[in-house]
């Protein structure tokens, strides 16, 4: 097992990395994560921040992936995921070079998991790692109950990221399709974003769909092909 894959950690994606991080309108933001990584001194904490289905659990992936190339320790965290175990679970996480926790809103406003995320804080700082945490509103504008918290992240690195253009949702579908080794045509992408809904998590949902049942039929990428499988 992987540093980044404890037993209450995120199996990474081997997609999720910043090669394959694609749209212009964000490509920026993983340009500014790599050179912090590069240098990381004076950093404590990185905010990614965006609404849902802008990259932010892609990028915290890419980060675990890339610190592992660097022979550095790494883990992502879902809060979402570890709610069920309550803030105790975050004992220990302190021990990676780079701790990275997904999914913050589901505890912002929660008073235990606030102190513990602000207490992990300080342990990660005192030990000269990096923490990395996503949130749909930057620290300012996100009601934490707990001040210090608020003023802790508020002072890291904040990066903002914007919703994708549907020529950027586009780009992202035919590279990854590229990756699999499925050519999917200009027809064939258009027909898709007419009827697909236009969340870049669904396209690449799609996307998996048509390449399971591509290799099972032996069938290449065509609008009678995907109307079948998908029963459009």
């Amino acid at each position: 097992m992987s540093t980044s894959q404890l037993i209450l950690g995120v199996k990474l994606r081997d997609d999720a990395r910043f090669d394959n991080f694609l749209g212009e309108r964000n490509r920026d933001v993983a340009s500014r994560l790599i050179a912090v990584l590069d240098q990381p001194v004076g950093i404590p904490v990185i905010a990614i921040c965006g609404d849902s289905d802008t990259g932010k659990s892609h990028l915290l992936q890419a980060v675990c992936h890339d610190a592992e190339n660097r022979g550095r320790t790494a883990v992502c965290i879902s809060l979402s995921e570890l709610q069920p175990f309550g803030p105790e679970a975050l004992a220990g996480l302190d021990v990676q070079d780079i701790v990275c926790l997904d999914d913050f809103d589901n505890v912002v406003g929660q008073a235990a998991w606030e102190e513990a995320i602000f207490h992990l804080y300080n342990r990660v700082h005192d030990r000269g790692g990096l923490l990395l945490v996503s949130l749909s509103e930057v620290p300012g504008a996100t009601p934490f109950q707990l001040p210090d918290l608020k003023s802790r992240l508020s002072h890291g690195l904040t990066l903002q990221l914007g919703i994708y253009r549907d020529k950027d949702r586009e780009r992202i579908l035919v590279a990854r399709a590229e990756q699999r080794g499925l050519v999917m045509g200009e027809d064939v992408v258009t027909f898709i974003m007419r009827r697909a809904p236009r969340r870049l998590g669904d396209l690449l949902g799609i996307l998996d769909t048509l390449d399971e049942n591509s290799l099972k039929a032996q069938r290449r990428l065509t609008i009678p092909f995907v109307k079948s499988v998908m029963g459009w």
